[in-house]
């Protein structure tokens, strides 16, 4: 006897539920509406947002969220009566801020109908061809008409029916193969005829009926269907029948194909070399050096222990000079490179670098792509043992401040040698990881002596030695200090050495901190007589460079500090260098040692109010503020970042090639400044955050923009505005989906949608859907990836903005195309890609190219498709954007093999696999195996 108080669901044609035996009245088109959806979810939460989305599409009215609930009220008393008010029941749970429908076990028929899907696919794999007939026509027998039926089209768009059409037309395809494969094509006759009036484009579906059709006997039905499936091809969509149902017309005729053999390439590792230049006035430091090299006569060849050295000694003493110059005698013994990094373990300013920063950077360096690289500092750590393992690397690691920022950086494998400096004895590295330790001393006379003639000549020097002694004993041997007196003496050869060691000794200046018992050294005394050699104005920019928070320091944000034009500050740097007050480790960038940072830092308090310094700090933020935000409109069109007021520097950019190259080089400052501008000035590094979203995600930096925008949250969060914690929730759910945080990512994007459909933010809610429709692509669910991207596509245009619409489209395409539904696919494409030329968005122009070729390629369309991808392949070469070029080479490849042109075919891998390789990405295997003909689908082409 059936149980009274079971509900069973229908959504497999018109929207139905029963209780026992007896069918319940459902209320309104609405309600019957936000049933469908929320069965079609099938016991996944639907965010409230969604739901509003669904039920109005871009025009929801103000009370939207209230209907929602008065329905969901209305539904829950349907399904259990007698339910008290305001009480949620079991049926309708809230949740995940939205809401589940809970039915029990395979009450639902689209649960049934998967179930049985699943059940059929294990007895065809199991060689049960029959029963999985048997099980896929009753799976099939569930269906009673379109998903849905009866409630309003748009509505049914909105809610992704299609998803489950689909999954109906694949059991019909299955259900013919197992039928062909069992000898029983007569079952599925009726269903394929059915389904083929429906969908007559549809060749994968045309093909299984010619093929059905002829081993029933019904060759000249199979003949007659092959000839109108062909006529209205070349009628409506213009092409030829694809692979599929060619094939399927030389099966019925007898004819077949052959697959040809592959071989491989070898792989070409990423090869870094990332030491800083040696100094070719290297002096001095003949006993230690010829102690560490020494230590490696042994391990020249075999390399049987991991060798650290850490080269301890107090600030300016000279332990980066010979590390770099040690680094340089050896490097030719670790062909496999040379890893740098500044952990600015005492800097006085700005953040000491964490070691997952550097390990990501190393990673990156050693060509793992972002996507590869694990959460967490030991994951990470592992996974750079495992890449160094084999290989002989040497790694330099500069200016460490502990142990403990050292240990995650260090291989694990025999071959590799690790150079650390620190003003830190490091007795943990000496004690845990057997490092060899090297303590530098400051020069003695004659070192010092000697390396003053380097720099000043043996003349000049002999001339006058009781002043060198002077000058000697002020700077008590130490190579900075000595390095400073040498080049304000060097600016002025026909100075004599007297008068230096005169002003030497009438300066003074403090840095009490970086004094040492040991010796009697007041560097200060050097840095104030260097200062005081410089004109007024450099002077000025020396002091207010202590500001800047990041490593280094380009031209322009030294002008922004200083309130000066670029032309003026030039020659300020300039002069500053010439003293070595600031060195240039590379072309336009400038640093300081981090004892010229402090003495600069003292010097800014003391000559610089509070008021002055936050003007200067404001200038250099808004440099990289507006910078920022320039390049990231120049590389996303379609974004969606919020205008800046009028600046006199906006827009420094020709193209997006320029903006890429600014981005590259003051990528080492940026997050710092985001960091500092979090203390004190929030809304900028919100701002700042999301203008650098269009690099984060161009170059797969995606730890740094996880870890940034979790700063921008917490900074929209203090400000408490819904407009900016939206924003910052969208970002940091991107930002955690590309790092595979998917429920994480969820989380953000559902409260990011609910508080854009609250502020009535059109752009915000399509830019949000966007990102969830990203995010159901890589857990599998393509119709809700397409639905997603719908609603977008009407958001951006009731909003008129064009850039994002032409993108949105694209992506719509794209999904229609991986759904089988190519016709759709080329004409959402083929408007985005006119969208796209007008807006000038190379970009997005290779992107549409390659969505384009690829639904030709699916056509069998394929001079089409060779056409369509060598579009996107120039483009993407033009950009430098290497592992979307390789993609394309990829398919490219595909629709060559298709044609039949094998040696063409084999070209393209092979320099899809050149780029992937060197990019270290997982997809090379993939090539690599259609080069070695061990990808079965080489078959199937």
């Amino acid at each position: 006897m059936p149980d009274e108080s079971a509900v069973r669901f229908a959504v497999l044609g018109p929207v139905r539920v029963w209780r026992g035996e007896r069918e319940l009245e459902l209320g309104g088109p609405q309600e019957q509406a936000l049933l469908a959806f929320l069965l079609l979810r099938a016991g996944r939460p639907v965010p409230v947002a969604e739901i509003v989305d669904a039920l109005w599409g871009p025009h929801p009215p103000r009370t939207a969220v209230n209907v929602v609930r008065r329905h969901v009220g209305s539904l829950r008393r349907l399904l259990e009566p007698g339910l008290p008010a305001r009480a949620s029941g079991r049926r309708v749970v809230r949740g995940a801020g939205g809401y589940r429908l809970v039915t029990d076990g395979d009450a639902l028929d689209l649960v049934r109908f998967r179930e049985l899907r699943d059940e059929a696919r294990r007895a065809a794999a199991e060689g049960s061809p029959l029963r999985a007939v048997e099980v896929l026509a009753e799976a099939l027998s569930l269906w009673n008409g379109p998903v849905a039926a009866g409630i309003s089209p748009d509505v049914r768009e909105r809610i992704a029916v299609g998803g489950p059409e689909r999954e109906r037309l694949a059991a019909v395809r299955e259900a013919a193969d197992a039928a062909l494969r069992a000898g029983v094509p007569e079952r599925v006759l009726p269903e394929l005829r059915q389904a083929a009036a429906a969908h007559p484009l549809d060749e994968p579906l045309l093909a299984r009926l010619v093929l059905a059709l002829a081993a029933t006997g019904r060759r000249a039905e199979a003949l007659d269907t092959h000839r109108t499936a062909c006529c209205r091809l070349a009628d409506e969509l213009g092409i030829d029948p694809g692979p599929e149902l060619r094939e399927a017309l030389h099966e019925a005729t007898g004819q077949g194909a052959d697959t040809p053999p592959r071989e491989s390439p070898g792989p070409h590792p990423a090869v870094p070399a990332q030491l800083p230049h040696d100094l070719p006035t290297f002096t001095g430091r003949h006993t230690e050096l010829a102690e560490v090299l020494g230590s490696l006569a042994g391990d020249a060849e075999h390399a049987e222990t991991v060798l650290i050295s850490a080269l301890g000694g107090m600030a300016g003493v000279g332990k980066t000079t010979l590390a770099v110059h040690w680094a340089h005698r050896v490097a030719d013994r670790y062909p496999d490179g040379q890893l740098y990094i500044d952990l600015r373990g005492f800097a006085p300013a700005g953040a000491i670098t964490d070691p997952g920063e550097a390990l990501r950077g190393f990673l990156d360096a050693l060509g793992v792509p972002p996507e590869r690289i694990p959460q967490g500092l030991d994951a990470q750590a592992a996974l750079y043992r495992s890449v160094l393992s084999g290989r002989r690397v040497l790694v330099l690691l500069d200016n460490a401040r502990d142990a403990e920022q050292v240990r995650p950086l260090l291989p694990g494998a025999p071959g590799c040698l690790t150079i650390v400096t620190s003003r830190d004895e490091l007795t943990g590295l000496v004690a845990v990881h057997g490092a060899r330790s090297l303590t530098l001393r400051p020069f003695d006379t004659g070192q010092a002596r000697a390396f003053l003639t380097g720099r000043l000549g043996a003349e000049r020097i002999a001339a006058e030695p009781a002043a060198v002694d002077a000058i000697i004993t002020r700077c008590a041997g130490l190579p900075l200090a000595l390095a400073c007196v040498a080049a304000r003496a060097a600016l002025r050869p026909h100075f004599p050495l007297a008068a230096v060691a005169a002003e030497l000794r009438e300066a003074h200046g403090s840095l009490d901190a970086f004094t040492r018992p040991d010796t009697s050294a007041d560097v200060a005394t050097v840095f104030s007589w260097s200062v005081g050699a410089v004109s007024a104005e450099a002077a000025r920019l020396f002091r207010l460079l202590a500001l800047h928070p990041g490593p280094d320091v380009s031209p322009a944000a030294a002008a922004a500090l200083a309130g000066l034009p670029l032309r003026q500050v030039r020659p300020l740097l300039a002069e500053l260098s010439g003293v070595h007050l600031v060195n240039e480790p590379a072309p336009g960038r400038y640093a300081f040692h981090d004892l010229l940072r402090a003495h600069a830092a003292e010097l800014l308090q003391a000559h610089h109010g509070e008021a002055e310094r936050q003007e200067a700090t404001d200038r250099l933020f808004a440099h990289y503020l507006y910078s920022a935000h320039a390049a990231g409109v120049l590389l996303d069109p379609s974004g969606d970042l919020p205008p800046l007021p009028q600046h006199t520097h906006a827009d420094p950019f020709a193209d997006d090639s320029q903006a890429l190259a600014w981005l590259g080089a003051e990528y080492g400052a940026l997050p710092a400044v985001i960091q500092a501008a979090a203390s004190g000035r929030d809304r900028l590094a919100c701002l700042l955050t999301w203008s650098l979203e269009p690099y984060f995600e161009r170059r797969g930096h995606w730890h740094d923009g996880l870890a940034a925008q979790r700063t921008a949250l917490d900074a929209a969060l203090r400000l408490a505005e819904a407009a900016l914690e939206a924003r910052a929730l969208r970002g940091l759910g991107r930002a955690a989906g590309r790092l595979g945080l998917y429920e994480e990512a969820r989380a953000h994007l559902d409260r990011a949608l609910e508080l854009f459909t609250g502020l009535g933010d059109r752009v915000g809610r399509a830019g949000t859907h966007r990102s969830l429709g990203w995010m159901s692509e890589q857990q599998g669910d393509l119709a809700g990836a397409l639905r997603h991207n719908r609603l977008a596509l009407d958001l951006f245009r009731t909003a008129g903005h064009r850039p994002a619409q032409a993108s949105v489209l694209n992506s719509v395409g794209w999904y229609h195309v991986l759904l089988g539904e190519h016709r759709q696919a080329l004409a959402h494409c083929f408007e985005a890609l006119t969208l796209l030329q007008d807006l000038g968005d190379r970009y997005g122009q290779a992107a549409t190219w390659d969505s384009i070729a690829y639904a030709y390629h699916h056509l069998g369309r394929h001079p089409h498709a060779l056409l369509g991808y060598r579009n996107a392949l120039t483009l993407y070469r033009a950009l430098g954007v290497p592992y979307p070029e390789a993609d394309t080479l990829t398919r490219i490849g595909e629709t060559h093999l298709a044609t039949g042109d094998r040696d063409s075919a084999r070209a393209a891998w092979e320099e899809a696999l050149t780029l992937l390789t060197a990019l270290g990405h997982p997809d090379a295997d993939r090539v690599r195996a259609r080069l070695d003909g061990r990808d079965e689908w080489l078959g199937a082409v």
